[in-house]
């Protein structure tokens, strides 16, 4: 969020809770066709910690688990078939109780002493809970379908003459740089892409550009990792909220086309470490003013500052992508996207103490874009679809900076693991108008902390900051499941002169209720000003 200054989080319990235990049960059976799928585990590299916590297998095969503070990871790739998983406890004690979620799933599994095994029918995103430990996230993508060769015509890997990129504490950003400058002029020259090739490893770089024809490809196991020396790294901009210069790790240069990352590798903003040695912080990814972009596979980590920022810019993809960030750092968003048209983020997962999936749009004065050329741009035909979300804020928002119109915004498929606001629109800053905004089947899980003194599973409000007021209209919630509506009232309160107007709420089941709720007491929405032609549909 912008100007978090003004907001304060409050943790009102030291660990999440999940909106409905999962007592010890019958495992789920696949049907008899179905055969253990392909698995394919990334290796995991050096620089993170194992975990101390769980071991992990999948269809037999080890996967490796690492310590991620408040939660542990464990990633891989499964083909067509079942994924029978097996999560251990390192101490050897009897696991008492468990959760798997996403809830929806209806995933439950056996217990044998210290060992969890469930069977998983697809490549998922889930969050498991096993008694009192550390939560495990095991990301589980599709296997790759188009993996480029290593080397060949037009593939520029950046381990080879005359890049000679070495994966250890050394910089290699000179050799990357030059990899994806040449890449880039072989794409344009041949009609096509050219390809940069990324062997594992882990490879320190400061600030690298992409140019138009342009393929980025990591492997699995392969590791960009900033470290936040100024003298490696350019300074795109000043956040005024936190007085500290940022630097956008990983960006396109203006007026580019035609890019694209892919693999199942990292990019990693090294984030609490590397804000020591010039308090300099770091965007992962920034598309910026370009056209035809595409993320496919990625896995960003540790940001501290807003992750993944495609801002004005056109015609963007991002698949299967997974962001995990800390909940020790604030302002660290996972993907926002920004003053752009033709956006569609599908199956991901955001973790971290601030927004993980939102809009904004903003003007030039805003520190963001002080340095930036150009004039603002509208928002519009952006989806969010095929989502996880585990934040300390809002599970989706759109907002908080409306400075120019948003439009056609749908977020859809989501589960909010937990969050402080469920579903969200807040117009805090700008004129603009926030127009036909679609949340459309989610389930609310859990909604265990506060922020901004709301902690419920809808917010649609609006402020009165110095930028403006402007107001909100054509809203539809369709088809949500809450399991936990919070403890302070949901609400749909605009301000005099930017009213809210136009909502409608259509098929919502609160917790514990028999069917769907047909009143506005009903939903739990008992805070309304300012706000007219709010519908209710069972």
């Amino acid at each position: 969020m912008h100007s978090r200054i003004r907001r304060a989080v409050s943790v009102l319990t030291a660990a999440f809770v999940l909106a409905a235990a999962v007592v010890v049960g019958a495992p789920v059976l696949a049907p008899a066709s179905a055969a253990p799928a392909p698995i394919e585990v990334y290796p995991l590299a050096g620089v993170y910690p194992p975990s101390s916590d769980y071991t992990l297998t999948v269809n037999g095969q080890t996967v490796p688990v690492q310590d991620y503070g408040e939660y542990d990871i464990a990633q891989l790739a499964m083909g067509t078939g079942t994924a029978t998983v097996a999560v251990t406890k390192t101490n050897g004690t009897t696991i008492g109780s468990y959760g798997i979620s996403p809830l929806k799933l209806g995933l439950t599994g056996a217990i044998s002493g210290p060992t969890l095994t469930f069977t998983v029918p697809n490549d998922e995103y889930l969050i498991i809970k096993v008694d009192g430990r550390a939560k495990l996230v095991l990301a589980i993508d599709p296997l790759e379908t188009n993996r480029p060769a290593a080397s060949g015509t037009g593939v520029f890997n950046v381990q080879s003459a005359p890049y000679s990129a070495v994966p250890g504490t050394a910089y290699s950003t000179t050799g990357f740089q030059n990899a994806l400058n040449d890449a880039a002029a072989w794409g344009s020259a041949n009609g096509g892409k050219g390809t940069v090739y990324v062997p594992a490893g882990v490879y320190t770089l400061g600030t690298l550009y992409l140019r138009s024809n342009l393929a980025l490809y990591l492997a699995p196991g392969a590791v960009l990792r900033y470290t936040g020396e100024r003298a490696h790294n350019d300074v795109h901009w000043h956040k005024d909220s936190q007085n500290r210069d940022v630097s956008w790790f990983i960006s396109t240069r203006y007026s580019s086309s035609n890019i694209s990352i892919s693999g199942r590798g990292i990019i990693d903003g090294n984030g609490r470490a590397s804000l020591q040695p010039d308090n300099i912080g770091v965007n992962l990814l920034v598309p910026i003013y370009t056209d035809n972009f595409s993320v496919t596979g990625i896995t960003f980590r540790e940001s501290s500052s807003w992750a993944v920022m495609p801002t004005r810019s056109t015609n963007l993809q991002f698949r299967d992508i997974k962001i995990f960030n800390r909940f020790d750092m604030g302002e660290n968003d996972g993907i926002d996207v920004m003053e752009s048209t033709g956006v569609y983020v599908k199956h991901a997962i955001g973790i971290g103490l601030d927004d993980p999936f939102s809009t904004k749009t903003w003007a030039n004065h805003i520190d963001l874009f002080e340095s930036v050329p150009g004039n603002p741009r509208p928002l519009g035909t952006v989806t969010f679809e095929d989502l996880v979300s585990w934040t300390y804020c809002y599970g989706v928002k759109v907002g908080q900076g409306v400075l120019q119109p948003q439009s056609d915004v749908t977020f859809k498929q989501v589960v909010v693991y937990a969050a402080s606001i469920g579903i969200g629109i807040h117009h805090k800053y700008g004129t603009g108008a926030a127009t036909n905004v679609r949340f459309e089947d989610f389930d609310i899980e859990s909604v265990p902390t506060s922020n901004d003194g709301n902690r419920t599973w809808l917010a649609l409000w609006s402020g009165s900051g110095p930028e403006g007021i402007g107001p909100v209209t054509g809203v539809t919630i369709q088809d949500i499941r809450v399991r936990d509506a919070g403890t302070t009232a949901a609400r749909i309160t605009g301000v005099p002169g930017a009213p809210i107007t136009t909502v409608a709420l259509i098929r919502v089941r609160m917790p514990g209720a028999t069917s769907n709720a047909t009143t506005l007491a009903q939903l739990g929405i008992t805070n309304v000003s300012d706000a007219s032609g709010i519908t209710v549909t069972p």
